[in-house]
């Protein structure tokens, strides 16, 4: 092989190289931590729970954005249009249609999807900043739409819409907060291993391969249109589907809950988790769901200054994010085996 078709090759590897060894944490970790999210919810109050399964509906969100990013190199500021989408898709069902709560999960993921796969086609000639900025108009521009009389007989307008919230079903001994908390850890499991499986097969190659070169891709009969529309549309529609569990799981839905802010919050959660690395989604959900609450604690008046610094502190001393801090830990346990 020539030396130029060794250089265009080298992307495709690269990212096969990086889906297998970097996308994952050990079969052992990934156990112990499945073995906390399934106990811990047993010996705490409904309102942690209640926080564990936000936890759980962001960290959906934030892989969901990191497919994108991490995986084909798309940067987007409008992962909050799609929740939004997912949000109304859900409570629309089930308070107008009376459609089991159960159902609107994938009906929210496959509406997302061709939300996000149509988006996909426009934002094919925008890259980088350009292309961050279009998906920001998005994120600013949906809870106006939202508000339009014309949408307000289902959306209930500025007042939103109240969701009820479901029982445990056949019967089963425990509170609704502590169901669909397990019915969200399940979701979740089910999308941490399809997102896997993605970043592990062709389709996942071809979109990291057009994250390292377009052009080199391109070269190799990567289709790039292709590729790029689909990891818009896989992300639109497992952030759909975080956002439908949302509705579920906070039993409301109003146009300003889903601001610009809610973006830029699933967009920190990535980076601090750690960009292009999968289980670093629940680091960074964790992050931005009770940080918040420990800036407020530490000062009300001044929380966002707080919360500012404790950011500024966390991306100083840890710019990779979690992934820097697991390979630490994992680097520590190597040495202490070694005789």
């Amino acid at each position: 092989m020539s030396t130029v078709q060794d250089s265009l090759a080298k992307p495709a590897a690269v990212g096969a190289a990086v889906s297998k060894k970097t996308m994952t944490v050990s079969t052992t970790a990934s156990l112990i931590l499945l073995a906390l999210l399934i106990v811990v919810p047993l010996f705490v109050k409904n309102f942690i729970i209640f926080q564990m399964t936000m936890v759980l509906i962001y960290a959906i969100a934030i892989l969901a954005l990191n497919i994108l990013t991490g995986g084909s190199g798309q940067f987007s500021l409008g992962q909050s249009a799609f929740y939004a989408v997912g949000a109304y898709t859900a409570g629309i069902m089930m308070e107008h249609y009376n459609i089991n709560y159960a159902v609107t999960i994938p009906a929210a993921g496959m509406i997302c999807f061709l939300f996000g796969f149509l988006f996909g086609f426009p934002a094919l000639r925008l890259s980088g900043v350009y292309l961050a900025l279009a998906t920001f108009a998005l994120a600013v521009a949906m809870p106006q739409l939202l508000k339009l009389g014309v949408f307000e007989p289902w959306t209930g307008g500025v007042q939103g819409l109240v969701v009820t919230k479901p029982d445990a079903p056949f019967g089963l001994p425990m509170s609704q907060d502590m169901w669909l908390y397990y019915f969200t850890l399940f979701i979740s499991i089910v999308i941490y291993v399809l997102s896997v499986n993605l970043l592990r097969s062709r389709s996942g190659r071809a979109m990291m391969a057009i994250r390292d070169n377009q052009i080199a891709a391109s070269a190799m009969g990567v289709d790039l249109p292709l590729y790029k529309t689909l990891a818009f549309g896989i992300s639109a529609a497992f952030t759909g589907i975080a956002g439908a569990l949302g509705a579920i799981v906070v039993q409301f839905v109003a146009p300003d809950s889903f601001t610009i802010q809610l973006a830029i919050a699933i967009f920190l959660g990535m980076v601090v988790g750690g960009v292009g690395w999968l289980p670093g989604s629940l680091a960074g959900s964790v992050f931005i769901v009770f940080v918040p609450n420990i800036a407020e604690g530490i000062s009300k008046g001044l929380s966002g200054a707080v919360f500012g610094v404790l950011l500024i502190a966390v991306i100083f001393l840890v710019p990779h994010g979690a992934r820097q801090v697991a390979y630490t830990i994992e680097a520590l346990f190597r040495k202490m085996k070694k005789p």
